[in-house]
């Protein structure tokens, strides 16, 4: 029988969230046993995918800029085991409900519910890997917020492309192994089902409706227990890792506004990434010499762009000319100077900080990088400014939104001793600030915890 609460404990994660994943671990088991529609004895496939926490880097990824990561010690707990057929059949305990399809590569999702996650990644993996022919009863759970900022959706998408790789021993095709070697490389390709984007030898297909980058899939994938890791993105590179202190605590405000990137906020949402791709094709349209182009390559991205002062100039001079029906001028040299600062300043300086534990410089970024998430991103929201502003007022030493926004949450970062006491101040205020989110808010303490867990 397989010891989960040992495994968690040993891939890092605490002993008190180790003993409530344990529980709801054998609760899926039982639930995994009457699903089945035999009752044969062969263990569970078995999996812990976490949520993503983004202590810096706001809308960078899919630019090719940095973002500093980490995963947090709630996320989802999945159960599953082979079929003899191609069926695919999902039980949400939480939610008490199931769905069930055939694995093909030609299904239709709708859009709206949670089955468009299992459905697009079957479609999408069925038209990579024409050999997939086995399905899988699951069963699992989750106690990370919905549409909170912490890559619930992404984590979910994670989990059904982990089982259906399994049950098809897809780790052992040959095209497999050639563009899938590091987790990192997976956790691209993840990225690429999501957003409907080509991966490699993949071409694109219909993701879920967000046009995202890799951020959250490299979060969930990548981290480790008591760390955070710097990445850049387009392509996936992991630049270094620094240790969160054990006496400081990162304390999350759920706002309760949801932020949800395939339903209401998807249009935000894409709205911000719009702005990026808009602002590079305007550099691809415009006359350069070949060695310019030579230059930048095949890395081409706009962060990777803005790292040349000249270049950053020339940008701006396009911009300011601009005749975009979409975006006006304005908006689009906003996106660029957010993205400038928050990848190419703010994050590589948030680092170092951490690393030397100046949390005083922390906060100053912090500030900073909220301040470009309201005025120049636009991706804010009333809650979450209230939210940063407060935590600060209280004496937090940091405090900034994260993750798509439009809703969402805020992390604040405390000293240990007094993460509870600031938790339930900081609760308490932004229930009298916001009375009608009271319900849907959460606050809670969270930690480094460890990326994915799999069970053995």
């Amino acid at each position: 029988m397989t010891d989960f609460r040992a495994q968690l404990r040993k891939a890092g994660m605490s002993a008190e969230e180790s003993a409530v994943k344990a529980a709801l671990f054998e609760r899926l088991c039982r639930e995994l046993h009457q699903l089945k529609d035999v009752s044969s004895p062969e263990a569970a496939i078995a999996y812990f995918v976490p949520g993503r926490l983004e202590f810096f880097g706001k809308h960078t990824d899919y630019a090719g800029g940095r973002s500093i990561l980490g995963a947090i010690e709630r996320g989802i707990c999945l159960v599953a085991s082979r079929r003899a057929d191609a069926r695919i059949r999902i039980a949400d305990i939480g939610r008490a409900s199931l769905v069930e399809f055939g694995l093909d590569g030609t299904i239709e999702s709708v859009r709206g519910g949670w089955s468009n996650f299992p459905v697009t990644v079957a479609r999408r993996l069925a038209r990579d890997f024409p050999e997939m022919r086995t399905g899988a009863d699951i069963a699992f759970a989750s106690d990370l917020p919905r549409a909170s900022g912490m890559s619930s959706s992404s984590a979910l998408m994670i989990a059904f492309f982990l089982v259906f790789c399994a049950v098809n021993s897809l780790e052992k095709s040959e095209r497999y192994r050639q563009f899938l070697r590091t987790r990192e490389d997976v956790a691209s390709y993840a990225a690429a089902i999501e957003s409907g984007g080509s991966f490699g030898p993949f071409p694109g297909d219909a993701g879920v409706g967000t046009q995202g980058g890799s951020e959250d899939h490299v979060g969930i994938l990548c981290s480790r227990a008591g760390f955070l890791r710097q990445y850049s993105f387009c392509p996936t590179r992991f630049e270094r890792k620094v240790h969160f202190p054990e006496e400081w605590s990162l304390v999350v405000a759920v706002s309760g506004v949801k932020a949800d990137k395939t339903g209401d906020a998807r249009e935000s949402y894409n709205s911000a990434s719009g702005t990026a791709q808009t602002i590079l094709r305007m550099w691809q349209n415009a006359e350069h010499d070949a060695k310019q182009n030579e230059q930048v390559g095949e890395q081409l991205s706009l962060a990777s762009l803005l790292a040349n002062p000249e270049t950053r100039e020339e940008l701006q001079q396009i911009l300011r000319a601009s005749n975009d029906p979409q975006y006006a001028p304005e908006i689009l040299l906003a996106r660029l100077q957010q993205l400038h600062e928050e990848s190419n300043e703010i994050v590589p300086a948030a680092a170092e900080a951490l690393a030397s534990g100046d949390f005083e410089r922390i906060g100053v970024l912090a500030a900073r990088s909220q301040f470009l998430a309201e005025t120049r991103l636009g991706n804010q929201v009333p809650e979450t400014i209230e939210l940063a502003r407060s935590a600060r007022q209280l004496g937090a030493a940091a405090a900034s939104a994260f993750g798509a926004g439009f809703g969402g949450s805020v992390w604040a970062l405390t000293e240990m001793r007094c993460a509870e006491e600031f938790r339930e101040e900081w609760m308490a205020q932004y229930h009298q600030r916001f009375p009608a989110r009271a319900e849907a808010s959460r606050f809670f303490a969270a930690r480094a915890g460890p990326g994915l867990v799999e069970f053995h």
